[in-house]
């Protein structure tokens, strides 16, 4: 393998590699995005309405 192909290849890697941070970071923003627009459509569950203990932490022993 003569220098010119080795350096294309590695450059080749490097591109990919950078393509790939950056699916990664534009995927997770959007999912991000996706998340807070539930979240603000649902709203904060009440707990109003709930008898006591209701919706807090279980501390189950066996």
């Amino acid at each position: 393998m003569d220098m010119m192909s080795m350096v294309t290849s590695i450059l080749s890697m490097q591109q990919g590699n950078l393509q790939n941070e950056i699916a990664t970071r534009v995927t997770k923003q959007n999912m991000d995005a996706q998340k807070f627009a539930v979240q603000t459509l649902l709203g904060t569950p009440s707990t109003a309405n709930l008898a006591s203990g209701v919706g807090g932490n279980l501390n189950a022993v066996a």
